[in-house]
């Protein structure tokens, strides 16, 4: 697979019916190994292991309601309360950070109300907070998670 800007981590892949898949520790399972989930399992062992995110308070690929329609989310972090904390946009290595990535990502927050957003293609993350008075803040890095 492609080498991202987020740090190697261990994992498990294996073969199945002509895919490839890879465990998710967080739906503790094995799913198709395409390149966009090559950026997710990053992500979440980044978060685990770099910023100190508990994997019980990690969401991956939940659907959630917007307008009339059903979509699904790649990463949201919960806070120790269950509120949303932080959503995560992935996008494959291939797939510019542009308005249309980031739009999808606050239509998604619209429903959940994170007061940070972020969107990743694995090479490049934008993160940001979102504050009243200033409106999207953009930071570094993912923030540490503290709560």
């Amino acid at each position: 697979m492609l080498e991202l800007s987020l740090p190697p981590f261990e994992y498990k892949v294996k073969r199945q019916s002509g895919s490839v898949l890879i465990f998710d520790v967080v739906r503790k399972k094995y799913v198709v190994l395409t390149p966009e989930e090559w950026v997710r399992q990053h992500v979440i062992h980044y978060l685990m292991e770099e910023k100190r995110v508990p994997a019980a308070l990690i969401a991956v690929e939940k659907e959630i309601p917007l307008y009339s329609l059903r979509r699904r989310f790649d990463v949201v972090v919960f806070d120790r309360q269950g509120n949303p904390w932080l959503l995560i946009e992935c996008k494959a290595p291939s797939v510019g950070l542009n308005q249309r990535v980031f739009d999808q990502a606050f239509r998604y927050n619209m429903t959940l109300e994170a007061p940070y957003v972020a969107i990743t293609n694995g090479v490049t993350h934008l993160c940001g907070r979102i504050e009243p008075a200033r409106g999207f803040v953009f930071l570094g890095d993912f923030p540490v998670f503290l709560s």
